[in-house]
């Protein structure tokens, strides 16, 4: 049947038969001596150069580095050093074991801690095994850690004296330009004399905001700031075709900023579309518009329905079927940000105070799911059939459209949950689209805004009930950036109805001003959100959010009273105080006429 396997017998382990009877290898003597000449040659060096660079002083009074000399000094340590980095990499695989110690069979070999034979990447093929070398290589191996550090420690000092020498460098250029290059500001003659040149004034208008930027140190001598600013308006004006009032008005809120704001204007904004949820998604869409030739890309992480065209390709993207179809609304990136902080709920009464176009509208009637109420009113009957168009586009069902004066609102219908109001403006935040509002704005006009601005944000709060359960709140936009016409007007509706500001919910721009120039502002104005198209890439706006937590209207503040409105509530009241004090006066008048009576008799 065959042979039994005895199991007991092991079968022996550990290196072949040809491998027994190979002899170790045999280094000839030459190559050995002439291998422990080199090493010792390049252990000396080393040392010497490891000391030489430990006792190198670091002059800190040197103001020039010659970049040549230290590449040269890197550059030779590194050649002197061609195998610290394997070494390095070997004791980072090695472990606790030793490098180059004597293996358990004799013959010098690295091992790991379990015993196998490690392998290694050196360009020199004779370091791996003698017994006679392993002294030689030791003190090789500590001569590379020492020159290691000392290289690391060379090239820190050198990238902090590099540094230190350019920062220098630049103070003493800062402190020439100061001392011989000192702008010199042109008189009146000088301007007259000279004509006006783009070239010169573009580089005069760097010049003067680099004055700006630190005063004291590099104004002129006897002159004033007054005098730097009225020339950098007039220089801005003649750049960017402002009157000198908008220019005034801007460089008042953005300072030494204020030429980006311009730059800002001068270039479009970016093509904008609202996906209609009612009708499609925005996947859906993109899918669609992309099959016709349309590059879009996401408006952003705080938008699912905005989509931002690329490139068109020369196709008409407000003549497209999905165009007609409902599918999108073209609107601008800004004019998301008001109806994303009133917040709208289903099957709540709303008021869209100036609807026209119809964008912000829709988008509403979008976020209502066609359920509740929608008032959408404007004043303007023109302006009231483009929102008809586009409410029947849109697929929007909920929704009532009138043209009535937003003044007279209040006396005619109240109770909503929420209003919008987009408040007619100056315009000064979409001047890239509008370039008339250059020229053709001044102080009358953003009196007369902010005039109406304060009428139609007093109706709206008052169309609006603080009983609601689930709203209560007014919004208030503008396109504009002027403070007159936003902060203005929130504080002069804070101080005669009962409403606060509330986070308006919005996840990114610049809070609101709690003072500016000679205002003062309520502290919780910083809640309302400014956005500025050369920090946020879209048209100026401004967005407030207002809750009413009681329907009494309180009485007026007497500072204010010679400012009321015409149309206000407040003027009954005044009217109330003038017939009491008319009153009051003959009862005075009878009791003077009664004592001379007394004294005739």
């Amino acid at each position: 049947m065959g042979r039994k396997i005895n199991y007991d017998e092991k079968p022996k382990k550990g290196l072949g038969r040809k491998a027994k009877k190979q002899p170790p290898p045999e280094i000839p003597k030459k190559l050995q001596e002439q291998r422990r000449g080199v090493k010792k040659r390049r252990a000396d060096d080393r040392k010497a150069k490891a000391k030489k660079i430990k006792l190198k002083p670091i002059n800190d009074s040197e103001s020039e580095i010659d970049e040549n000399s230290i590449a040269s000094e890197l550059n030779m340590g590194l050649d002197s050093d061609d195998n610290s980095i394997e070494d390095k990499a070997d004791d980072l695989f090695e472990g606790n074991s030793l490098s180059e110690s004597e293996g358990p069979d004799g013959n010098g070999a690295d091992r790991n801690e379990n015993g196998k034979h490690k392998s290694s990447d050196s360009d020199d093929d004779d370091d791996d095994d003698d017994e006679n070398e392993q002294d030689d290589d030791a003190s090789d191996n500590d001569s590379d850690d020492l020159n290691d550090l000392s290289l690391e420690e060379a090239s820190k000092r050198l990238v902090k004296k590099k540094a230190k020498i350019e920062r220098q460098a630049e103070e003493e250029m800062q402190t020439n330009i100061l001392d011989s290059e000192r702008m010199h500001l042109p008189t009146a003659k000088e301007l007259r004399r000279d004509q006006p040149d783009l070239i010169a004034s573009r580089q005069r208008v760097k010049d003067i905001l680099l004055v700006l930027g630190n005063f004291k140190a590099r104004c002129e001598p006897g002159r004033k700031r007054k005098e730097y600013i009225r020339l950098l308006s007039k220089d801005l004006c003649f750049l960017y075709d402002y009157n000198e009032f908008l220019v005034q008005k801007l460089f008042d809120l953005f300072g030494t900023n204020v030429v980006e704001f311009l730059e800002a204007n001068e270039q479009s904004r970016p093509l904008t579309i609202r996906t209609n949820t009612l009708k499609t998604r925005r996947r859906d869409l993109a899918k669609s518009l992309i099959e016709r030739g349309i590059n879009l890309e996401p408006i952003g992480a705080w938008s699912k329905v905005g989509l931002v065209i690329t490139d068109t390709q020369s196709i008409p993207i407000g003549a497209t079927p999905e165009y007609l179809a409902g599918h999108y609304m073209l609107q601008g990136a800004s004019s998301f940000l008001p109806v994303m902080a009133l917040a709208p709920q289903e099957s709540e009464q709303i008021l869209d105070m100036c609807a026209a176009p119809g964008g912000k509208t829709t988008y509403i009637g979008q976020l209502m799911k066609n359920t509740g109420c929608l008032v959408a009113n404007d004043v303007n009957r023109d302006r009231a059939r483009a929102v008809i168009g586009n409410i029947h586009r849109m697929g929007i069902t909920n929704c009532v459209v009138s043209s009535v004066d937003g003044r007279k609102l209040p006396g005619m219908i109240k109770g909503f949950d929420r209003v919008l109001l987009d408040a007619p403006c100056s315009g000064t935040g979409v001047i890239s689209k509008h370039s008339e509002v250059k020229s053709s704005k001044d102080g009358k006009d953003v009196q007369r805004c902010g005039h109406i601005q304060r009428e139609l944000l007093l109706a709206a709060i008052d169309s609006c009930t603080a009983s609601s359960v689930t709203g209560g709140y007014i919004v208030y936009s503008t396109c504009s950036v002027l403070v007159e016409e936003n902060e203005c007007v929130v504080q002069y509706a804070l101080k005669r109805r009962n409403v606060k500001i509330v986070p308006t919910g919005l996840p990114f721009g610049n809070e609101g001003f709690t003072h500016f120039r000679e205002y003062h502002f309520h502290p919780s104005m910083k809640l309302a959100m400014r956005y500025y198209p050369h920090l946020h890439n879209m048209d100026g706006f401004f967005v407030c959010k207002l809750k009413k937590f009681s329907n009494t209207i309180p009485k007026p503040p007497k500072e204010d009273l010679p400012e009321t409105a015409e149309g206000d509530n407040e003027g009954e009241g005044e009217e109330e105080e003038m017939d009491t004090e008319n009153k009051e006066a003959p009862k005075k008048k009878k009791k003077k006429s009664n004592k001379g009576m007394k004294k005739s008799t």
